[in-house]
């Protein structure tokens, strides 16, 4: 395994080789760090020591008709999570007020379901439309499932800048999670997004039973779609679901995963997304080495860290959080005890998957 000449490709733009993400994946612990160590190298050549901070607002938790098997809100799926209709408009304002307060400058505004009717894609217009007059620097990001090009341009007219749609796995892999809709469908949405002018985000989960050939595949799948920015995702194995028995991860092996990840993506944005704080867990510093962006607060149907020690973590590391809402990211980072972000000890499912409890999420 030659780091260095992987590093030479990627800094000059260019994707390492598939054999170099292949050894990455099956590198054994001892390679770990300096495994990050090259892929920092590149993150830093690229994106310096910039965070973006991503804050998310469920619409619309649970009753998805879909059937991926990784998913609290799917189909079959008995897990303990919020269920709710759309949040009124007060609700979203509040909550993507407060998530720009604590630094978040990317605003995603997500809905379960298998995509949006007519009624619904007007409904997240008129959400987006008035946070971008408010806050016209915040990016906006909107994942309401499977779109086609006429609803993404609806989309875009009213502020989206960004569109999320990952692909999750191969596509050799795929009917192994899911069978109401296929690989094919969600690679289609991916190219209706960009065809609109929106930016498509798209990205991968990792511990469902793939193999490494797989978890290269969907990798370089990615890039070939030319997305913006590459969601890393770690399967939560929440319990009533049907992958709630999965294991597979471990600190380490999330982090080659990612940095095999920056490595194929040197250029564009890689997230940290689901699944740090629970596979991670005190190597997630680590992480910041390598992605270039990450959840603050809650995720859909989990919730996350306090946004407080990320941003701790993130000064800690001497980084920076990019974009809007950065000074007030950075300061009066507080004890945790009091105000609307306040946090409760969690409550786990018997996995140990810490269940999220408000509706639009917390930062």
């Amino acid at each position: 395994m030659d780091l260095d000449a992987m590093v030479r490709d990627a800094v000059r733009g260019r994707s390492i080789p598939r054999e170099g993400a292949l050894e990455l994946l099956a590198a054994d612990d001892a390679r770990t760090l300096p495994i990050v160590a090259a892929a920092g190298r590149v993150r830093r050549h690229f994106f310096g020591t910039g965070v973006r901070l991503n804050h998310l607002v469920s619409l619309r938790s649970g009753m998805c008709p879909e059937d991926c098997s990784y998913c609290s809100q799917a189909l079959g799926s008995s897990a303990e999570i919020p269920r709710y209709t759309w949040l009124d408009d007060e609700q979203v304002h509040e909550s993507v007020e407060e998530g720009i307060a604590r630094g978040a400058s990317t605003i995603c505004l997500v809905a379960s379901g298998r995509g949006p009717s007519p009624r619904e894609t007007a409904r997240v217009a008129g959400l987006v439309a008035r946070i971008h007059r408010e806050h016209p620097e915040v990016h906006l990001c909107a994942c309401l499932g499977l779109l086609d090009e006429d609803r993404a341009a609806i989309l875009r007219e009213a502020g989206v800048d960004r569109y999320n749609h990952n692909l999750n796995t191969a596509r050799s892999h795929y009917g192994e999670i899911c069978t109401s809709h296929g690989y094919d469908d969600r690679a289609a949405t991916v190219r209706a997004v960009r065809r609109a002018g929106i930016s498509p985000c798209s990205g991968l989960i990792a511990g469902m039973g793939e193999s490494d050939e797989e978890l290269v595949d969907v990798t370089f799948a990615l890039r070939e779609l030319g997305v913006g920015s590459v969601p890393v995702n770690f399967l939560l194995p929440f319990e009533g679901t049907s992958l709630a028995g999965h294991r597979e991860l471990t600190p380490q092996r999330c982090l080659r995963i990612l940095s095999m990840v920056r490595l194929v993506h040197p250029d564009v944005e890689v997230r940290s997304a689901a699944g740090r704080e629970y596979h991670i867990r005190t190597l997630q510093p680590l992480v910041l080495e390598v992605a270039n962006s990450i959840f603050l607060g809650d995720y859909l149907t989990s919730e996350g860290g306090p946004g407080r020690d990320d941003l701790a973590m993130i000064a800690d590391l001497g980084f920076h959080v990019e974009g809007a809402g950065a000074e007030a990211g950075t300061i009066c980072l507080g004890d945790g005890q009091a105000g609307p972000g306040a946090r409760r000890p969690s409550r786990l499912d018997a996995a140990g998957v810490p269940l999220r409890r408000r509706g639009p999420g917390i930062p």
